[in-house]
């Protein structure tokens, strides 16, 4: 397949567990093209987790712990690969040493106590956000948990722009850094933007709550660049989560 919409059977692949086939061989060419169509699976994920959350609540659970249901039933169907990324990420960010030293804790194989806190801290945040979404009086709500889910995808591409190089030579990182235009993460940014000033009843504060966790995203995503000696799969996992929390965690205030 070729065009722009060649990369999302790859993305599908990648970033879901749904049985969608991505090229038999991948290159750079075809990893720039699946970033580039990442923000379509947080479309995908987040329409998924909004009828779950509203499925669950309407039949009565208590909405916290249909928040909770909804924050694992994303990572799994993630295959949880993002939330690995986010605590290896604050693992490597802990610890003391060089860029190789932080890597190497990265890739250690198991989460440490950062990272363990930041899986309780990010995923419960997530968590009670959804809960409070999902019992607010209000037709924005839903479309908040949408917003909230795709931002973070938004974030992936612009974590995977151009002058951002790969921690690697090989690996996931090496594959989509450095891969994306600045014009292509606004282009998914401008809709995601003007949808949240209908993910609250106030319409100014979607937009700012999700272009400020847009921002922030970035930020700590040059930090870590500069922490580990550049991008990695691990950091675009990281990079995800912080955006649906900010975002989620935003989009309850005034509620």
């Amino acid at each position: 397949m070729a065009g722009p919409l060649s990369g999302v059977p790859l993305a599908f692949s990648w970033l879901t567990v749904l049985p969608v086939r991505g090229p038999s061989d991948i290159d750079r060419t075809a990893g720039r093209r699946a970033i580039a169509a990442a923000p379509l699976t947080g479309i995908a994920l987040g329409i998924a987790a909004t009828f779950l959350l509203w499925g669950t609540t309407s039949i009565g659970l208590n909405p916290y712990l249909a928040g909770l249901l909804t924050v694992g039933a994303l990572a799994l169907g993630t295959r949880g690969m993002h939330v690995d990324g986010l605590a290896d990420s604050v693992d490597g960010l802990g610890c003391y040493g060089p860029p190789e030293r932080a890597r190497e804790v990265m890739h250690s194989g198991g989460a440490g106590p950062f990272g363990v806190a930041a899986l309780f801290i990010f995923l419960g945040l997530q968590s009670v956000s959804f809960g409070v979404l999902a019992v607010a009086d209000s037709p924005t709500q839903w479309i908040a948990v949408l917003v909230s889910v795709a931002a973070g995808r938004v974030a992936v591409v612009f974590a995977c722009r151009r002058g951002i190089l790969a921690s690697s030579p090989s690996g996931f990182g090496a594959l989509v850094a450095d891969s994306q235009p600045l014009w292509a993460a606004i282009v998914w940014s401008v809709p995601l933007i003007a949808t949240s000033a209908f993910a609250t009843d106030r319409w100014w504060l979607g937009p700012l709550v999700t272009a400020s966790a847009l921002v922030i995203s970035v930020l700590c995503v040059r930090h870590c660049v500069r922490r580990f000696g550049g991008l990695n799969g691990d950091v675009l996992g990281f990079a995800l989560e912080l955006t649906v929390t900010l975002t989620a965690v935003g989009l309850t205030l005034g509620l």
